[in-house]
């Protein structure tokens, strides 16, 4: 279970806000690393997302994990999907709004709102019907796997 995940990006304050907006979440400091904000949603997991500034690079420190600046990127290979409660015209609003960039995909089993912070990182938003197909198709990975391993080409 993920309780929270970490994010760089070029305006922490900025994108917590719209998050905390789109998750119906609040938007707080997050003190071990200055300028960065955690928005927090009211649900049973503890969900979480902390927003670091652009350069920020988490690191090994001797008791726990530090923090450092340098070597900002455009674009990770890092994403999170988020089951919402606000509807896909909301979102595509928000995201007009921030000139951020909103699609609806269809992944196959399921579909999903690709959400581009600031557009360099992804979020699968998922709305309740699209987390509905979501879960469905997860709880039967296995039974998809074994029905696609004909395909499947080891290297």
């Amino acid at each position: 279970m993920f309780h929270h995940i970490s994010i760089a990006v070029d305006h922490p304050l900025h994108v917590a806000n719209v998050l905390a907006e789109v998750l119906q979440g609040r938007c707080f400091p997050f003190p071990p690393h200055e300028g960065s904000y955690m928005v927090i949603v009211d649900d049973s997991f503890g969900t979480g997302i902390e927003l670091y500034p652009a350069d920020t690079q988490l690191i090994p420190e001797p008791e726990q994990v530090g923090f450092s600046s340098g070597n900002s990127q455009n674009f990770t290979s890092v994403h999170a999907a988020l089951s919402i409660s606000v509807s896909q015209e909301q979102i595509a609003q928000i995201a007009d709004r921030e000139g951020w960039l909103v699609r609806l995909c269809d992944r196959g089993p399921f579909k999903v709102l690709e959400f581009w912070v600031e557009n360099k990182f992804m979020l699968e938003l998922l709305t309740p019907e699209m987390a509905k197909d979501y879960l469905q198709f997860v709880a039967n990975y296995e039974a998809f796997l074994n029905q696609a391993a004909p395909q499947l080409v080891e290297a």
